[in-house]
């Protein structure tokens, strides 16, 4: 074994085979920066080349594709808040929080060197995972996988903290979502309402890019300014180098979720960044948690780890079983085969030298990859401090056309208006659209491996399988420490010098909160927006002094912007109950087996919303009380609030007209003569930009589109009157 590694390092180091690892490099990065496309397509865009060459060439540049993708889409993510990949959309917490606060170059080296560890770690993963994988992946059977999915479902509480019920209806909300299209359990089309176009389901890049992409564009355009204060991305580089060396501990177990998580089929990147971000969170101390989502390093290291691991987790399961754990491990063994090389378990005795060259050119690669991000990031790290609006001309015709990549179908442009709209909504509303990804990643798993465990074994035969046990205790295991928490708070607040009396009454009037012995100002623990509805409401009206406080150990993922007044929450609460009963009704309609998991799902959302709009009009009530009892002539500043608010709104209808005139431009012309119609009136009338900056922009827009679509085989939405010349 040890001279196959030799041997392998010997042939990956003749310099010709180095050639071709740094072309895949290059050809990964450069793919990774532009949104929506992902390893698939940097795999892609190589395979064409693997003819032409000898195999240990062709594995070196297309694993070297493979292992750097995750580590330039960060660039996007940090920089303007466009998620490079949807797995890199849980950047936008922390590490395009942390761009806004000036300190762009301290989140991307923390993301660069994190990604570079998860790289070198996964790398080693892979070696070890030779004789050690074929058992462990063996024993790991659907109960298990089922018992992973709910897990993995279950952060949705962690990462709502503070906002626990909304987090919960925005990740059942994901849950419904990604019940559209073919049933898995039963022949049976959902939600498709008779559109073709939906019987496949929804796009996870498509729905990843309008949740947060658009929702962060119009946000952006609204504000009218540049995404990041200050005239310099800060001197950050050596400091997030000391930040991923403070915090190892979430490199190593970042690196060991994403292997798992690529190991496993079903569950892929975007779930394992966001299970290593939850970890990351649950085992922060009590006032670390409230630090999450508002630029701290640790919410950066361990989903970037997690990241740039999964894609060697996703290799196990492709080398030594023949099935790939991805689309990029799968493209991966096609490549092998066209050489001859039947991955499986005979790969271990006949081809070790193959799969040492791929380790090799993992690790490699995500060195050299890391070495030149660093080189890249800072001249793009610029782009944070142009004004927005004239970033945002470009970026709507590559979120766009970033979308439309998976389905090729114009339809899902109107899709991704209506999730951007949505994904505005619950980011103003304070709805965390983190655990509604995380909810649709998982929505097919949940219910595919449920099935399975139902069919083959009894109740009693998979709930007492360890690997089932294990999963469970942790599952239950935070439920327990909250509770001794509580009570442990509990005492302490009825302990000498403060009455139980006391306490109960300061309870009931909104003053102590007993699960942390803090003053909240709040009689309800529903989440952190209730209060800061009533503190910005214009309608119940409450001072400044007499409004009540949110806790200071809270976590938002919407971490910048005005916040919508608290009727608003009520119509989005009052929204997602009536999708909620409006599909239960719906669902009703399907066979036994698909309509089970349909109907758990929108009951469990119907009784959320219920008793969110109950938390409202409580909240209300409260506000409606201290507004009488506010003394006369005190400070009311919510006159000022209410003009700031609807002056926004008009903003933000405003950027939605010209996302919808460009959808429209794509039905007619399609996408490249929309984009030469659209890029210059944007910039004129938005922007504010005039003359020849305006050319050279559309024309470099146009020009970048072509070359996609001629070169990397790019699809193109294509209109009713889109010349043929266009249509290649």
């Amino acid at each position: 074994m040890f001279d196959a590694a030799l041997s392998a390092l010997g042939a990956l180091l003749d310099p010709a085979t180095l050639v071709f690892l740094v072309a895949g490099v290059l050809a990964g990065l450069v793919v990774g920066i532009i949104p929506g496309l992902g390893g698939t397509g940097a795999v892609a865009i190589l395979l064409p080349f693997i003819f032409v060459v000898e195999p240990h060439q062709a594995l070196a540049l297309i694993t070297g594709a493979v292992a750097v993708v995750h580590t330039s889409d960060t660039i996007s993510t940090v920089l303007i808040g466009i998620p490079g990949s949807a797995s890199a959309t849980v950047l936008m917490l922390d590490g395009h929080a942390m761009a806004r606060q000036g300190q762009a170059a301290r989140a991307l080296s923390i993301a660069f060197l994190a990604s570079m560890a998860g790289g070198l770690l996964g790398a080693v993963g892979l070696t070890m995972s030779i004789p050690l994988a074929r058992p462990l992946v063996l024993n790991f059977g659907s109960p298990e996988l089922f018992m992973l999915t709910v897990l993995g479902i279950s952060l949705a509480a962690v990462l709502s903290r503070g906002n626990m019920l909304k987090g919960l209806i925005a990740g059942v909300f994901g849950l419904l979502l990604g019940q559209v299209g073919a049933a898995p359990a039963a022949a049976d089309y959902r939600f498709t309402f008779g559109s073709l176009f939906l019987n496949e389901g929804l796009d996870l890049v498509a729905v990843a890019l309008a949740v947060f992409g658009l929702a962060e564009i119009v946000s952006q355009i609204a504000r009218r300014t540049s995404v990041a204060s200050g005239s310099g991305i800060g001197s950050g580089w050596g400091e997030g180098f000391k930040d991923v060396v403070r915090h190892w501990t979430h490199v190593l177990r970042g690196s060991l979720i994403g292997i798992w998580a690529g190991v496993l089929p079903g569950v892929g990147a975007t779930a394992g960044t966001w299970m290593a971000y939850g970890q990351a969170r649950a085992t922060a101390g009590r006032k670390g948690k409230g630090k999450f989502g508002k630029g701290d390093p640790r919410g950066i290291i361990a989903p970037e780890s997690a990241n740039n691991s999964v894609e060697a987790g996703d290799l196990i399961p492709t080398l030594l079983f023949g099935i790939p754990g991805g689309a990029p491990a799968a493209l991966l063994l096609g490549a092998l085969l066209v050489f001859g090389i039947e991955p499986g378990p005979r790969m271990i005795t006949d081809h070790l030298d193959v799969i040492y060259t791929i380790v090799w050119s993992f690790a490699l690669a995500s060195v050299a990859g890391a070495a030149l991000c660093f080189l890249l990031s800072k001249p793009l790290a610029k782009l944070s401090f142009v004004r927005f609006p004239v970033l945002a001309a470009g970026l709507v015709v590559i979120l766009f056309t970033a979308g439309y990549q998976e389905s090729q179908q114009v339809s899902v442009l109107q899709v991704m208006l209506l999730l951007g709209a949505v994904g505005w909504l619950m980011k103003v509303t304070g709805f965390p659209r983190a655990p509604f990804l995380i909810g649709f990643v998982l929505s097919v798993p949940l219910e595919r491996y449920y099935y399975l465990t139902a069919n083959l074994y009894s109740f009693s035969e998979w709930a007492l399988r360890p690997g089932v046990l294990v999963m469970a205790a942790v599952l239950v295991a935070p439920l327990g420490f909250a509770l001794v928490r509580r009570l442990r708070a509990r005492r302490a607040d009825t302990g000498p010098g403060l009455p139980e009396a006391s306490v109960a009454a300061g309870a009931r009037d909104g003053r102590t909160d007993t699960a942390t012995g803090r003053s909240t100002g709040t009689g309800t623990s529903t989440d952190r927006e209730t209060d800061r509805e009533t503190e910005t409401d214009p309608d119940p009206g409450t001072s400044s002094e007499t409004a009540p406080q949110p806790e200071a150990d809270t976590d938002d993922d919407e971490v910048d912007g005005a916040v919508a007044p608290g009727r608003w929450t009520v119509g989005v609460g009052a929204a997602f109950l009536v999708l909620f009963l409006c599909a239960l009704v719906a669902a009703q309609g399907y066979s036994e087996k698909a309509r089970l998991v349909p109907t758990l799902v929108c009951v469990l959302g119907a009784l959320l919303s219920a008793v969110l709009l109950a938390a409202q009009a409580h909240a209300w009530r409260r506000s409606a009380r201290n507004r009488a009892d506010r003394a006369p002539g005190a400070p009311d500043d919510t006159d000022v609030r209410g003009d700031a608010w609807r002056q926004e709104v008009r903003w933000v209808a405003h950027a939605f007209g010209w996302l919808i005139t460009f959808v429209v431009l794509c039905y007619v012309l399609g996408a490249a003569l929309a984009a030469v119609v659209f890029v210059p009136v944007f910039l004129w009338r938005v922007a504010e930009m005039r003359g020849r900056s305006v050319v050279l922009y559309t024309v470099g827009v146009l020009a970048a589109l072509l070359l996609l679509q001629h070169f990397a085989d790019i699809g193109l939405p294509v209109g009713y009157l889109t010349p043929p010349l266009l249509m290649a």
